[in-house]
This record gives structure tokens, C-alpha cells and sequence, in this order.
């Protein structure tokens, strides 16, 4: 099988999966118009930012960063069913190996994520002024930034056991990620300790890189915004393709003197 193949394959078999959970699409793409709906018409009322612009505006970006992130990140617990029930390791002895089955996973969390971001982003002339030249920009930003949150979903679940370990582990970092990126409210009046945290999340960039397509004030150069978002995807793909075998074949398990056809013989628990 080449590795193309494989990716193909992935990409659809994970699509189709994903399709038939209606609920699960549909609440991804619920979330982030309840979150406009009810924090930036509440906070539209209250809140006067420094740039000028509405508050339901500025979060505008960000809201369209939490379903991308959700949609390309939630998506990689298919990755944990896999592993509880052995399809898994079935992928990984396959010829293609780990970078294309990790790239297939990858590029479906991508769709997935893009499909929910998409919607929410087609909603933009409702909220903020957007001329018809900022769309392909938008679209390839939208791309970018859910490539990268797709990466941080399959890294949270490489190495997980369990449905319920995802859940839970997912949340906990999602939500804080999403907090300290500028999503909702500017960096720049955090206190110290919290900007350093906010400086060094690769969401915040991925954020910000969605203000320069929208054509919102920016808190830093896009070229610093591509250079992060892009930078953070790759390193992702790098250390996730590591932990990703549950033998360990990558990170020197084939230094035990086991071949990975007699693993799931030899070493497999029941």
C-alpha cells in the first residue's frame, strides 16, 4: 500500500465517521455561536476597547479560533477509539507507516475543523465590515490555524488509553489555550506572569493571524504570526509521529531485538 493510498483511506474512512456523529458536529458548530451570541452581545454592552471597534467584532476572530480549534482538536478522539479496540496497531504495521497514517489523521481533523470554522466564518459580514479581497486570505488563515489545532489534538492523544482520559485531559487544555490567546479580550493588559504565558501559546498567533485576514488591528507582524503557527504545526507533526506507535518502534523499541510482525504475537495483552 503506498502511503498515498493510505491517506486517502484514512482521510475517509475518519470523514465518514465524523459525518455520522450529527451530534457531535452539530455542537461544535452551536458552540461558538452561543459564544457570540450570548458573551459578545453581553460584553458589546459594557465593554469599549481602545482600537474603536464593537466587542462583538473584535471577538469575532477568536470565535472562529475555538471552532477551529475544537473541530480539528475534538476530532482526534477517533485516534483513542482506535487504540482501545486495536485498529490502531493494525494501521501502523501497514507498509505506509506512521507519517502517512499520522497524516491522514491530520488532514481529516483539518476538514473537519475547516467545516465548522467555515460556517462560523461565513457569518462575517453579519458581525464586521469584510471586503470581498480578504476572503481567500481568511480562508487560507482558517486553513492554517486548524492544521495547527488538529497537530495539538492528535499530540493530546497520542499517547491515551481511554475515551474518558481524552475528555477530560482535552478540556483542560483546550480551555486555557483558548483563555490566554487574545480570543476574547487583548493580551497586552494581563498581568505579567499570565502575558508570558500568553506570549508563549501558539494559539495566540493563530488568533492574531486571523485579525490581520479579517482586516481587524493586530498585535504583532503577520510574518511573526505565520513564522509561530506555521513552526508549531511542523514541531507537532515531529514529536506526535514519535509517540504515536504504541510499540515504540520510533522511539528505539526495535533496539529490544522484537520485529514489528512479532509484537502483537509475542507482547500483546489480551
Amino acid at each position: 500500500m503506498s502511503g498515498w493510498s493510505a491517506v486517502h483511506g484514512i482521510v475517509v474512512r475518519d470523514l465518514t465517521r465524523s459525518t455520522r456523529q450529527t451530534s457531535r458536529l452539530v455542537g461544535g458548530i452551536a458552540r461558538p455561536f452561543m459564544w457570540l451570541l450570548l458573551v459578545g452581545t453581553g460584553f458589546n454592552a459594557i465593554t469599549r476597547l481602545e482600537s474603536g471597534i464593537p466587542y462583538h467584532a473584535y471577538v469575532f476572530p477568536g470565535i472562529v479560533m475555538m471552532a477551529a480549534l475544537f473541530g480539528g482538536a475534538l476530532t482526534a478522539v477517533s485516534t483513542v477509539y482506535d487504540r482501545e479496540f486495536g485498529m490502531l496497531r493494525l494501521m501502523l504495521a501497514s507498509p505506509a507507516g506512521i507519517p502517512a497514517v499520522l497524516a491522514g489523521r491530520a488532514l481529516a481533523a483539518t476538514l473537519v475543523g475547516m467545516l465548522q470554522g467555515g460556517i462560523v466564518l461565513a457569518v462575517a459580514p453579519l458581525v464586521l465590515v469584510l471586503a470581498p479581497s480578504r476572503w481567500p486570505g481568511a480562508v487560507a488563515a482558517l486553513a492554517a490555524v486548524t492544521a495547527m489545532s488538529a497537530l495539538f489534538g492528535l499530540l493530546i492523544a497520542a499517547r491515551l488509553r481511554s475515551v474518558e482520559n481524552f475528555a477530560g485531559i482535552i478540556n483542560v487544555v483546550l480551555f486555557p489555550l483558548l483563555f490566554l490567546s487574545g480570543a476574547l479580550y487583548p493580551t497586552a493588559g494581563l498581568p505579567p506572569a499570565l502575558l508570558l504565558l500568553a506570549r508563549a501559546n501558539p494559539v495566540t498567533y493563530a488568533v492574531d493571524l486571523l485579525r490581520h485576514a479579517l482586516g481587524q488591528p493586530a498585535e504583532r507582524a503577520m510574518s511573526v504570526d505565520l513564522i509561530v503557527v506555521i513552526g508549531s504545526t511542523v514541531l507537532a507533526f515531529l514529536v506526535t509521529a514519535l509517540l504515536f506507535d504504541p510499540e515504540q518502534r520510533l522511539a528505539g523499541g526495535g533496539g529490544r531485538g522484537t520485529t514489528p510482525a512479532a509484537v502483537p504475537h509475542r507482547g500483546s495483552r489480551p
